[in-house]
Parts: C-alpha cells; structure tokens; sequence
C-alpha cells in the first residue's frame, strides 16, 4: 500500500495541505512518508509489535534513541541479573525461547533471545535517532514525527500510526536528597552499576527495596562489600518459588479456580512459612495483599533470590529513609547517622513521553501513562498506540503488541479496499470515454 498517492491528492485538492508540505520541505530536516505505522523504541516493546505486523503484512519503521536493540538490557543493567519470572511468561509473540535456555534465562540469554528475534523477523531499526517530537497534524490527517540523529541532522516522518514503544523504563529517576552534592563519595543509578567487584570491601548504601535494589545488595555481598539497604515503605518479599513451581506461575494458575483475595492470603501464608515474619528484619508487609496491591498500584512484590538470608545473618543491614548527605556519612530520619563510601539508587525508572509527544488526551502529562487503565489503554485517537507500559511486564507487552497488530491490520485492509474501489472506479470511468 503506497500513501504516496493519498498525499498527492491532498495535495490536488487541499491548499492548506500544500502549504504544510512547502514548510516541510523549506526547513533543514528530510521528510519521509511511511506506508505503515513509525514505532519509537527498539525494546521488547517495538520489537514485539513490529513482529506481530509483519506476520499480518504491515510494514513498519522503528526509530531506536541507542545504538542497538534492547539498550535497556544491553547497557544500562548489572551483570548478575536474570529473568526474575519463568521464561515461559517472557517470550515476545510468534516465537519461543531456545529450549536449552534455563527456566530464569540470564541477561545475556535474553539479549541473545532478542536478537534471534529481530532477525527472524528481518527487523531493521533506524539507530541512532532520538525522537524530539511527535504531534498530529490535522491538516495533512497524518502524525508527524520528527528525530534528531547522531550528528544533528533531523528527519520528518510522515505516518498515519504512531506506535509509542518507549516503556515504563525510558529514564532513570533520581531523588532529590539534602547534601547531595556535598556527598564525597560515588552516587550512582542502578542503571550505571554493573558489577560489586569495584566495591569490594566498600561501604555502599543501596536506596530502595525493589527487585533490584534486593538483588544489588546481594551482589555487593557475594563480591565481600559492606551494603545497607534503605527501606523506604512496605515491601512484599514473597519466594521466587514455591511448593516445587514458580510463584508467579503458580498465583496465575490458583487465579483461574480462586478469588484473587484467597489467592493473596495463600501466598502470604507460604511466605510466612517459608520466610519469616519479614518485619521483624525491617520489612513491614503492605495491608493490601501482593496481588491486589500490583492490580492497583503496579507496585511488583520482591522475589527473593538470597537476599533476605544475607539481611538475616546481619551481612545486608535494613535502615530507614535517608533525612540529609554529609561529606563522608549519611543522616537518617531516625536520627542516627553512619559512614559510606558509596550510595546505589535502586529508585527505579520513568516514562520520558510528556517530553516529546505533543498529546494530552491518550498520555498523562503526569506520569507518562496511558490515562486508562490495563487493558485498555493500549490504544488512543488518530491512530496513537501504546505498548509497554502495563505494569505487567513481557507478558503485558505481548498482550499489547498482538491488539495493535490486528487493528492496524483492520484499518489497513480496510483502506485497501477503498483505494482498489476508487482505483476500479477510475478505470471504469477512462474505459467509458
């Protein structure tokens, strides 16, 4: 399907269209007109949906910011990590993991995964160019998306869907603390720690009690630093697995048969059993159950890889909210106050969309959500999408990326048969004379 032709006849009958297409081309940027939907993100996200569009014969441009696919995974995680879930529940669509990939595939497991992925799908991203903007322009009924590349050169795409695949991971978040700059010592994101090799023997304070804030502490461990995890709120630390299975798995299926609230008060019970009273080591549970809390907030329950053994044996320490940053030492809200020679912030990641889509309507200038809630807030007006940002991980990805694929194949055909309609038409016409 070539929109080339419907943009000559706008251009034939809509003056206003004409003039939009004259600024375009009067400015320094190249315009390029995409037959099918532009992705921005090259993660897992638009991966997936580029995937799923290409099995149902729609084409599609991606535009990656990084240099490579899944930049995420590829540069901005720690050497250790894994899948924290089953793989079974993080394949994209149309194709499985290896099936000599472990149950907990490793980072690089799952890179190489990806990268199968994309060339199995014959997936070119356009690397290297970070979209700055991208607003719908009612005149022309296309979205115009415009990309910076690696030497300032800007390129206009001209598209009838925008698939925004940048995630709920896009920037990292850092808080604002008092003193931070007069902290001596290495502050640094999560998504700049790779090993706790360079920490041996160090001091280092990780802030926050997520997955991977749990899973740094222990890596600091097992390469003989000296961590302290600050724990800021409540936290569900449930076991990776239980009674023989995975816990995920094993919640997905008891919600087939129970209430989710039963299901809540049997994970707890195991945990417990399992576990411990886990706040009697500094890790109050939340009065709302692990799944009902994730169905409501997104917060994700903590699955322990070791982590809760070492806070155990005293060789992980649990402390309160940071209060101020001194030169050498940390001042806590409880009053105390101890030395570090480094602080970790596990405080996790947010949607950079507000920043460079110009939409209010579909996106929360807030947060940089969808407005609506799982699962219907994959899709917008004027052709927007959105995938990747269900607070469900893979699997809500895949979810995401399988709906798009088969309404914008629906427009498509649609289309298609129109313009074959008018195409007879015409000729029935000339055949006429």
């Amino acid at each position: 399907m070539d929109y080339l032709s419907e943009i000559e006849g706008k251009q034939a009958h809509d003056p206003m269209f004409l003039e939009k297409m004259k600024e375009s081309s009067s400015s320094s940027s190249s315009c390029l007109c995409v037959p099918g939907p532009v992705i921005v993100g090259a993660g897992p996200s638009g991966l997936a949906t580029a995937a799923c569009l290409k099995e149902k014969g729609v084409p599609s441009v991606i535009l990656e910011r990084s240099n490579c696919i899944a930049s995420l995974w590829q540069l901005k995680t720690y050497d250790r990590l894994r899948l924290h879930l089953p793989k079974q529940f993080c394949e994209l669509p149309l194709m499985g993991f290896p099936t000599g990939f472990p149950t907990y595939p490793s980072k690089q497991q799952f890179v190489d995964y990806l990268e199968a992925y994309a060339r199995k799908f014959d997936i070119k991203p356009r690397f290297n160019e970070t979209v700055s903007q991208a607003e719908y322009d009612p005149t022309l009924g296309f979205w115009r998306v415009t990309s910076v590349g690696v030497k300032g050169k800007e390129m206009e795409y001209v598209c009838r869907w925008l698939v925004v695949a940048t995630g709920e991971n896009a920037e990292a978040m850092m808080p604002e603390t008092e003193g931070m700059g007069e902290f001596s010592g290495d502050i640094r994101h999560t998504s700049l720690y790779k090993s706790g090799e360079e920490f041996r023997g160090k001091r280092v304070l990780v802030v926050g009690c997520g997955n991977s804030g749990m899973e740094v502490c222990l890596d600091l461990c097992n390469h003989n630093a000296r961590p302290s995890l600050v724990v800021r709120d409540t936290v569900h630390v449930l076991p990776q697995e239980m009674l023989g299975t995975s816990t995920f798995g094993l919640s997905m299926w008891l919600l087939k048969w129970f209430p989710l609230r039963l299901v809540d008060r049997f994970l707890l019970i195991v945990s417990w059993l399992m576990l411990g009273d886990t706040s009697r080591f500094g890790l109050a549970r939340p009065h709302l159950g692990p799944l009902q809390l994730k169905n409501l907030s997104g917060k994700t329950p903590v699955l322990d890889v070791g982590t809760l053994a070492k806070i155990k044996s005293g060789d992980i320490k649990v402390r309160p909210s940071i209060k101020s940053l001194k030169r050498h030492a940390v001042e806590f809200v409880n009053g105390t106050t101890e030395n570090f020679d480094a602080i970790i912030l596990a405080t996790g990641y947010k949607s950079n969309v507000p920043s460079w889509l110009k939409e209010k309507v579909m996106f929360s200038e807030k947060d940089g959500y969808p407005r609506r809630p799982f699962p219907n807030g994959w899709k917008g007006e004027y052709g927007l999408y959105a995938v990747g940002f269900t607070k469900r991980g893979l699997l809500g990805t895949s979810m995401d990326a399988i709906r798009i694929a088969e309404d914008i194949q629906r427009c498509w055909k649609e289309e298609a048969k129109h313009r074959l309609a008018f195409t007879n038409s015409l000729l029935h016409q000339s055949s006429s004379l």
